[in-house]
């Protein structure tokens, strides 16, 4: 049948079967008197499964040959208009014709939710409102039902309800789900008088009541999804849909939009004062890119999935014609792309709220992303407080000054203020000034490296640099790693989040905060004598990932440059720079090597050279592998760090390894003779004469307990062969011993 074609913005058309022709196809078959119902209904079902197979096809075509994630959407949501417009017509004319319907008798289809919105996937679920005008009657029970039946026969997965106009207002009054769902309804087909007057009474009965309540109801909302999928928005496998900077954090703009100023489109946002022109842009770029991701991602699985695992990445960046380049892979390059695009989002909602509050005055829990206004505080000189957040005091306050733009995030640390939006949206605005001046500025470093290594919070002084476009310009070489992934199994985060998250590490080690979890490191830490190399040192382990040449060597010559910059001696960035080009080291003997053997403790212990390089070699390893992602760290990769650095600094503290490894073995016998009262003489000796001495010096009094218990009990079976499993989740880990 001929197709109605949709425009792209590429070259290619996506063709989708018109209502016409849809509706005369199942016209022929309902006026078919030889066939059978069940016949008919075969055909029905088959000439609607081509329509869709046919538009679906189209698409892929198109697809390929460029066309974006709107195109992709409208041309789906008119596909299925069609079907759903030409099976009404079909189920009210051949299967419950209404001869001489009654004012009960009338019925209005739209679409809600997603779909009413225009936002549909492949795999997307159908969401559909039958509204009646008040009670059911058994003409309209036949309609929706067969209705339904066929949309199920077509493999639809369909979500649907029938209700009356009160109905509609009544339910939407008390629940938020149902609220937003008919905020974004759409007709279809149907007695279109049911449908406005629908529309009015939620104008009128609705949407003008308790504004402040949905909009606290749709961020707390987001707030309780972006907790479930992940907090930040540079998980490597990101929910396309429901992640943070996802698709839904874009309905939930509009959303608030369109209930608070009653928009139907995005783009008037812009004649409201509420977006600039280029921000709008930045929504369309962002709403775009993530639907034709979630399409892809569900034409190539054939499911509604929206998680962009791994396994289906390199494929999707493959359709959008990525390559690899500049030591990036192709689905490097793109999952950079994405997570630009997710920041892109998280952008633009501080902007959105801090309008939101400025015009409509409503904290409430928007507080979560803007704090109460209160009592304006003078800060310094273009600064001040207003209600617990750090605003500027003209628009000029950058141009004037560049260095402010540091000295911003700078002021908030120093007396714990959150940053207020707008100064943000200024600070986006200025980043044009961050040239090499700026980067030469002797205060703009000391005011950068002071953030850094605060005791304050870094963590969240850094992050705030980061998303809002400083951090990347102020060090270019940060930059080349802004939401750039490492193509693997192991690291979860992008790479300039784990090196943020390590500076986040390494502060609550600092404090004590990780006592429990790291008691070597949180004691060797306060014994540091250069705080500075180790907060740049964990800083740039990995700040030339993604570059053609070993990462650790191109980050040592990173350090060289930056260092001095930052105000850094020689020494201090000659030790910086060894660090970064040795970061792996002490992880790698500890986990890959016999740390038991002289020879690899001599060799490991040469290239430390002295107990400074080794207790800053520690607190780095540690930070970085407890940022690289949940459940990397374990118990036994502490265990073996920390055995490998007391064999270390007893070879450095004086040469005396072997007799402080014999005072090391006789204090763990010791403690093991202690716990084990209940043996006899005979018996304790017996285990303490067994084991060689790497055996002791592994291990605690705990787990040598455990296993003399287990020997003793294995000893009357007088079985050639004895084994226990146990699964140790704390150390991620099952534990087989054999005896």
């Amino acid at each position: 049948m001929p197709n109605e074609p949709v425009s792209t913005l590429s070259s290619a058309v996506i063709e989708v079967a018109s209502r016409e022709d849809l509706a005369r196809a199942l016209g022929a078959i309902g006026a078919d008197e030889d066939a059978s119902d069940a016949d008919r209904n075969r055909r029905l079902v088959e000439t609607l499964k081509t329509a869709r197979a046919q538009t679906l096809q189209s698409l892929e075509t198109a697809l390929d040959a460029g066309a974006g994630g709107f195109a992709a959407a409208s041309a789906l949501c008119l596909c299925q208009d069609h079907i759903i417009q030409a099976l009404f017509d079909y189920a009210t004319r051949w299967i419950s014709r209404a001869t001489n319907p009654t004012s009960s008798e009338r019925l209005s289809v739209a679409a809600v939710g997603g779909y009413g919105r225009g936002g549909l996937a492949p795999q997307s679920d159908i969401d559909l409102l039958f509204l009646r005008p008040y009670k059911q009657t058994p003409w309209g029970e036949s309609v929706v039902e067969f209705v339904l039946y066929v949309l199920w026969d077509l493999g639809l997965k369909v979500g649907h309800a029938t209700r009356s106009v009160d109905e509609c207002i009544r339910l939407s009054k008390d629940d938020t789900t149902i609220r937003t769902a008919l905020l974004e309804s759409r007709y279809l087909c149907g007695d279109e008088s049911l449908f406005g007057e629908l529309k009015k009474r939620y104008s009128a009965d609705v949407a003008a009541d308790n504004t402040t309540g949905f909009v606290d109801a749709k961020l707390e909302e987001r707030n309780q999804r972006h907790l479930r999928q992940g907090e930040t928005r540079y998980l490597v496998e990101p929910n396309v849909k429901d992640g943070k900077g996802g698709l839904r954090d874009l309905h939930t703009l509009y959303w608030i939009g369109k209930y608070i100023y009653g928009i139907e489109e995005a783009s008037e946002l812009i004649d409201l004062g509420v977006l600039t022109n280029s921000e709008y842009k930045s929504f369309q770029h962002a709403e775009d890119f993530l639907s034709l991701v979630r399409c892809h991602l569900h034409l190539l699985t054939g499911r509604p999935v929206e998680r962009l695992s791994f396994d289906v990445q390199p494929a999707i960046a493959e359709r959008l014609g990525y390559k690899a380049h500049d030591g990036l892979s192709a689905v490097e390059w793109f999952m950079k792309d994405y997570f630009q695009t997710a920041k892109e989002v998280g952008d633009l909602t501080r902007i959105f709220c801090a309008l939101l509050e400025e015009q409509h005055r409503k904290p409430a829990k928007l507080s979560r992303f803007l704090p109460r206004f209160g009592r304006r505080a003078k800060m310094l000189e273009g600064f001040e407080a207003e209600g617990g957040r750090l605003n500027v005091t003209s628009d000029t306050v950058f141009t004037g000054n560049p260095v402010n733009l540091l000295l911003l995030f700078h002021t908030a640390q120093h007396n714990d203020l959150d940053i207020h939006p707008e100064a943000l949206r200024l600070v986006t605005r200025s980043l044009n000034l961050i040239d090499d001046g700026l980067r030469a500025n002797p205060e703009a470093n000391r005011l950068f490296l002071e953030m850094l290594c605060s005791r304050k919070d870094p963590e969240t002084t850094l992050r705030r640099l980061n998303e809002a476009g400083v951090f990347g310009l102020f060090v270019p070489d940060f930059g080349r790693v802004v939401a750039m992934m490492q193509f693997n199994m192991y690291h979860s985060y992008t790479v300039d989040e784990h090196l943020i998250r390590a500076i986040g590490i390494l502060s609550r080690i600092e404090t004590g905060a990780l006592a429990d979890d790291h008691p070597l490191a949180s004691e060797i830490v306060r014994r540091v004598q250069k705080r500075e190399v180790l907060y740049l040192s964990v800083l740039l382990h990995d700040i030339a990932k993604g570059r053609p040449e070993d990462h650790s060597s191109a980050g040592a010559a990173v350090a060289r440059e930056l260092c001095p910059r930052l105000g850094l001696s020689a020494g201090e960035t000659e030790l910086t720079a060894w660090l970064v080009e040795n970061h792996l080291l002490m992880s790698d003997v500890a986990q890959k090597r016999d740390i038991s053997d002289s020879r690899t403790l001599a060799t490991f212990t040469e290239e430390i050279k002295s107990l400074e390089r080794l207790r800053l070699m520690l607190v780095l390893t540690v930070a970085d592998i407890r940022a690289v992602g949940p459940g990397v760290w374990n118990s036994w990769k502490g265990q073996l760090l920390r055995q490998l650095y007391d064999e270390a600094e007893s070879l450095l503290s004086g040469g005396h390894g072997a007799a402080k490894r014999g005072e090391r073995i006789a204090g763990a016998k010791a403690q093991l003779a202690a716990r084990l009262g209940d043996f006899t003489d005979e018996q304790r000796e017996r285990i303490l004469a067994m084991h060689y001495p790497p055996y002791w010096l592994s291990g605690d009094a705990a787990v040598h307990e455990k296993h003399a218990r287990l020997i003793m009990a294995a000893q009357p079976e007088r079985e050639p062969f004895h084994m226990h499993c146990e699964v140790d989740p704390a150390r991620g880990v099952t534990e087989i011993v054999l005896y």
